[in-house]
């Protein structure tokens, strides 16, 4: 059997996911853990303990696999080149993935696009962020370029008080990036994969609900959107996939603007599955995980059809239950149709730990389907099915 290995560096939950659609394939999945208890450790069979930062440890990892791809952005691009220049098939490349580890490179980039940007600024001081408030208006988002995730590496400021106040940040050096708060509705995501040969494919544009900075709730299509605004998301993003040469899965996070441009403006870039594709495990022909798969090994492209009218994926985070399992019965009794996705991860409050799916039933209402998932979710993060205490009270 002449099947192909593939290497994953990063061994979170996104590399966890990609186990069971690599076993379905035929394919052996190998894993660059952070550690012996990183959550995707349980699932494969060969998942060796190194440093992503050490060049000779990324070295002996991709000795033995086929292609090279990522659970993270967050390898140094310059260990990439260099793999590359010893004959390592790396997806996606150093020169896609830099859109996602630096937002500056990323603004910059999408403005020669001519796509969808807010305001921006690189910014080296506090003096040269007041400016840019008070040319484009406050409060204004101040972001340092790389690093930042769920939140993090994020200030939001509301006037040059709050600016002076970020001196700190600028203590090292570096430039940070500014931005206009944009006046959104809502915030979208556009989920697309393409492979090194160039073909690409998009699933249904998508609502996505944070929650503290973190994606809480993904409602897949995006009800009630616009279809131009949809196609033109879809577009943008191929568009950005196309230009910068991504393979494997790309998501275009995005805030709906009616009124403004086509409709939205980008956000963010993530050159890897991501949390706002988990409802594709379900709720697709196929999921972003099998795509990213066939995607770095030039395969061909899966349909990325919705299996129905509405599909719905609940992220769960660390809460009062420490024995998820425990949990499990009252959750499965209470919502049949819930699908399950815990990422084998010790509790801590606050931090993602799985996520439930429910593809509604041809014509339910979308608000019964987030009700499904939100309380097969809260029974797992509780401990205990939502108000069972007060019954007969």
């Amino acid at each position: 059997m002449n099947f192909p290995v593939i290497g994953v560096v990063g061994g979170g939950q996104l590399a966890r996911m990609m186990a069971p659609e690599a076993t379905n394939l035929g394919l052996r999945l190998h894993v660059l853990a952070e550690a012996d208890d990183v959550s995707a450790v349980a699932a494969v069979a060969h998942a060796p303990v190194g440093d992503y930062h050490d060049l000779e440890a990324l070295r002996q990892f991709a000795a033995d696999v086929d292609v090279l791809t990522f659970d993270h952005e967050h390898v140094p691009n310059e260990h990439l080149q260099a793999l590359i220049d010893e004959g390592v098939n790396v997806q996606p490349r150093p020169g896609a993935l830099i859109h996602a580890q630096d937002k500056l490179v990323m603004r910059a980039a999408i403005e020669r696009l001519g796509l969808p940007n807010p305001a921006w600024a690189e910014v080296t001081s506090v003096d040269e962020l007041i400016s840019f408030g008070d040319a484009t208006g406050w409060p204004v988002v101040l972001k340092t370029p790389r690093g930042g995730y769920d939140g993090k590496g994020v200030r939001m400021l509301a006037d040059t008080e709050a600016a002076r106040s970020c001196a700190d940040w600028f203590s090292a050096g570096s430039s940070l990036l500014a931005e206009e708060k944009v006046d959104f509705s809502r915030e979208l995501s556009a989920l697309v994969a393409r492979t090194p040969s160039g073909e690409s494919r998009a699933w249904p544009v998508v609502h996505t609900i944070q929650v503290d900075g973190v994606c809480d709730e993904v409602i897949a299509p995006a009800p009630g959107l616009d279809p131009a605004a949809a196609q033109a998301a879809r577009d943008a993003a191929l568009h950005i996939a196309e230009e910068f040469g991504v393979t494997g899965v790309m998501a275009a996070e995005l805030f709906e603007t009616p009124g403004r441009g086509p409709g939205f403006v980008i956000n963010e870039l993530a050159m890897r599955p991501h949390n706002t594709g988990h409802w594709t495990m379900n709720g697709s022909v196929t999921s972003q995980f099998e795509q990213h798969l066939r995607a770095v090994l030039d395969l061909p492209l899966g349909d990325t059809a919705p299996l129905g009218e509405v599909t719905v994926m609940k992220n769960f985070l660390g809460g009062a239950n420490n024995d998820l399992y425990s949990a499990f019965p009252a959750a499965l009794a209470a919502e049949p149709r819930a699908k399950v996705h815990a990422y084998g991860k010790s509790v801590r409050p606050g931090r993602k730990i799985g996520h439930i799916n429910v593809v509604g039933t041809p014509g339910q209402d979308v608000d019964a389907v987030r009700q499904s998932a939100t309380q097969a979710a809260t029974i797992i993060r509780d401990g205990a099915v939502p108000g069972a205490a007060h019954k007969g009270a």
